[in-house]
């Protein structure tokens, strides 16, 4: 006769040690975080609603734009688009801006790669006090050397040049970049590039052979930071680009405001907004899990 054992009894009592949080601390904690989620959504919903408003406007006639601002477009005038591309020469910013912003970022993200693998992995008299020029870059207000640059870039020869506002925009990038990558290639192992060494590597090979494919998450996440802030600059372009035909987007769009006054062609002005978004849009759809995994790749090493 078969015999039925019984099934092991589970301890159900809690650990020894470990108190059970009481109902005070549990009330305190959903109350924490549902204050905490209806922040996010408030927050969410102010970014979000001027840039819905700003996507349904382009579409508008400037009539409907004032007259009925909260409503849908009768008609959606796909025309503004190319009206603002063409005879609002959005176009041309956006391919002046592109070929800026593209340039500055990697050539800001090879300087800073270089500065920061020397700082890291190499120690010299003046290395620390290098490395906290950098950091003090951070928190240098970049409108306080607007006049001595403008004197510099001038003296140069490089007003009014795509490769004055590269150099300009790659360098005041190259702070934060610094101080990331620094931190970033402090985790890798000295002996990795020692033994590259050995094998006949030159500096420069252990740098674009080794340590960049190993700094790839951090050099994508402060490549998408430093490509959000330059395609937003405003400042800096102002003071040192006066050319109309080599202007930027955020000038392109500033201009169009300004010039025409109240004749202004409010639903292509709309419509250029809408397409000067549209990169900062894609860059961050396309890299937003890279940036995650970017700002703690560091810390996990």
């Amino acid at each position: 006769m078969a015999t039925v054992t019984e099934p092991p009894r589970v301890d159900l009592t809690p650990l020894s040690g470990v108190e059970e949080p009481s109902m005070p601390q549990k009330v305190g904690g959903r109350l924490l975080g549902g204050a905490t989620q209806g922040f996010a959504l408030v927050w969410g919903a102010m970014v979000l609603f001027p840039l819905l408003w700003s996507l349904v406007s382009s579409f508008k006639t400037d009539s409907e734009i004032f007259q009925s601002p909260w409503k849908l477009p009768a008609v959606w005038h796909w025309d503004n688009f190319s009206r603002a591309w063409s005879e609002s020469h959005i176009g041309r910013y956006f391919f002046n801006s592109l070929v800026v912003v593209t340039c500055g970022v990697v050539l800001c993200l090879l300087l800073s790669a270089a500065v920061a693998y020397v700082l890291a992995q190499f120690e010299f008299p003046g290395s620390k006090a290098l490395y906290y020029v950098f950091v003090g870059g951070m928190v240098f207000p970049g409108f306080m050397a607007l006049v001595p640059l403008f004197f510099v870039v001038q003296n140069l020869g490089l007003m009014n040049t795509y490769l004055g506002l590269i150099l300009v925009y790659a360098t005041g990038g190259m702070s934060f970049s610094v101080f990331f990558l620094t931190a970033f290639f402090k985790t890798q192992s000295k002996e990795l590039a020692e033994a590259a060494l050995v094998d006949g590597c030159s500096h420069w090979g252990v740098l674009f052979r080794i340590m960049l494919p190993l700094a790839r998450p951090g050099l994508v996440s402060i490549g998408i930071f430093q490509f959000l802030g330059m395609w937003n600059e405003y400042l800096l372009p102002l003071v040192l680009n006066t050319d109309e035909s080599r202007f930027l987007v955020t000038q392109g769009l500033a201009n169009i405001a300004v010039t025409q006054g109240y004749h202004a062609d409010y639903s292509g002005l709309f419509a250029g907004l809408t397409i000067s978004i549209l990169p900062v849009l894609a860059v961050y759809l396309v890299f937003h899990r890279q940036i995650s995994a970017g700002m703690t790749a560091g810390a996990l090493k």
